[in-house]
């Protein structure tokens, strides 16, 4: 008897879920963690500096949230301005989730040359952007960024607690 085939879309979310639990394992990070130390793993894991930078001026005409741009030896995620801190937060998020997933957009290359002109073309290995939300790649990386987000608030509630109990 032959196995019933699974649902279409149903083998790509079991292999996306892996992918994420996997990315989440090999930062090493527990359950809680802050930002900045979601940040400092980033760094350690791919070898690398990276900036984080408010561009006010991006996402104004043309929708974008975030940028990664990807150099020989940094990383830099611009990110539109909110008035909410979370907001801005998830944008941020959003980006760190492509890079630990290994994600590749090359073709928005040419974004590149519009917000950076000074930086050489050859120096940017990758730019990424949310432009399909519904492709594998950006559920992938939004999952990734609610986890994120979830162990900081837990990180957050905790150190609040200990600071209520042990002032």
């Amino acid at each position: 008897m032959k196995p019933h085939p699974r649902p279409e879309g149903i083998e790509t979310a079991v292999n996306n879920t892996a992918s994420v639990a996997t990315a989440v394992d090999e930062l090493a990070l527990g359950e809680t963690f802050t930002f900045d130390e979601l940040v400092m793993a980033v760094q350690r894991n791919r070898g690398r500096q990276l900036r984080i930078v408010e561009l006010a001026e991006l996402g104004v005409h043309d929708g974008l949230c975030a940028v990664w741009l990807g150099a020989e030896d940094q990383d830099l995620i611009l990110h539109a301005h909110s008035d909410s801190a979370l907001h801005r937060q998830q944008f941020v998020l959003h980006e760190l989730a492509h890079m630990i997933l290994g994600h590749k957009f090359d073709e928005y290359a040419e974004a590149a040359d519009f917000l950076l002109p000074d930086i050489p073309k050859e120096t940017r290995r990758r730019l990424l952007r949310r432009q399909n939300l519904d492709s594998a790649e950006e559920v992938q990386a939004e999952t990734l960024a609610d986890i994120f987000a979830a162990a900081i608030r837990r990180s957050m509630r905790n150190s609040s607690r200990f600071a209520e109990i042990f002032g």
